[in-house]
Order: structure tokens, then C-alpha cells, then sequence
């Protein structure tokens, strides 16, 4: 399978909830090991948890190595206080993250991709691009109105 299959795939988890993560963007997160999916998450109702979080926990230590397939650039920092996304891979050893788009939100904003790569973690940005820009259009038209 290719990252664009699994990027697809993290997708169509993600559009289960759309609309329903109240201000937060809609996130899909997988975790792959050798080729086998080991957990796949969405962002919960309201906007918690996370896609990430939730995908981390269920993948346990068959995360240690593996790649995420993340649709939206995981956050660096969290408004609760709370282990930021960026934090949650980097904790549970993913050797790779794949990211479909960049998040324009201040609490990410290239700073997630920044801390990966400091932790030593391949990352790759752009794979189904447009599918996830369009999931997300209205938060990122809120997020670009709201820094105006």
C-alpha cells in the first residue's frame, strides 16, 4: 500500500465526524507497522480528544517505529494544558509522520513539523492535500479571518 492509500483511508475517518468537532478542525490519524494499520482514530465529538491522542493510546507499543498518516499538521501546543499531538507521536516512538496539510492555527503553524524533525522523525507533507483542505476549508478561512 502507498501513502496515498493510507492518507485516503485517514480521510474517510476523519469525514465520519465533519461537522461535528464544534470549533476544531475534523483530523483523521492512522498508524501503520509494516504495512498493517495498528490504529486509526478520528477527532472526537466537540473537538477532544484528538485524532492523534486517541490513535497513539490504542497503538500502544506497536507505535514504537511505525508511520502516522496524520491529515492535518499535528498541534504543538494544546489550549487545556494537556501533551500537545506533536508531543503524543514524539512520546510514542513513530519513526515517520505523514502529513496531508499544513495547519494555519497559531498553536501549530509549522512549529508541529519543526518539533518532529527535532526529535529526528522523517516527515512529509502534501500527500492528498486538496481532499484535506477542502475536509477543513471553513476552519482554516476562520483561522486565516480570526489572525486579520
Amino acid at each position: 500500500m502507498t501513502d496515498e492509500t493510507f492518507m485516503r483511508a485517514a480521510l474517510e475517518r476523519a469525514a465520519v465526524l465533519k461537522g461535528r468537532t464544534g470549533v476544531n478542525p475534523t483530523v483523521g490519524c492512522l498508524i501503520v507497522k509494516d504495512g498493517v494499520v495498528v490504529a486509526e482514530a478520528a477527532t472526537g465529538e466537540g473537538g477532544r480528544p484528538h485524532a492523534e491522542e486517541v490513535a497513539c493510546d490504542a497503538a500502544g507499543a506497536a507505535a514504537k517505529g511505525a508511520t502516522a498518516y496524520v491529515t492535518l499538521e499535528p498541534c504543538a501546543q494544546r489550549s487545556t494544558g494537556a501533551a500537545s499531538c506533536t508531543d503524543r507521536l514524539i512520546a510514542a516512538g513513530v519513526a515517520r509522520v505523514v502529513i496531508a496539510v499544513s495547519d494555519p492555527h497559531p498553536f501549530a503553524d509549522g512549529a508541529g513539523v519543526a518539533r518532529l524533525l527535532a526529535a529526528e522523525i522523517d516527515v512529509e507533507i502534501g500527500v492528498c492535500a486538496a481532499e484535506a483542505a477542502d475536509m477543513n476549508a471553513d476552519f482554516f478561512e476562520r483561522i486565516r479571518a480570526a489572525g486579520a
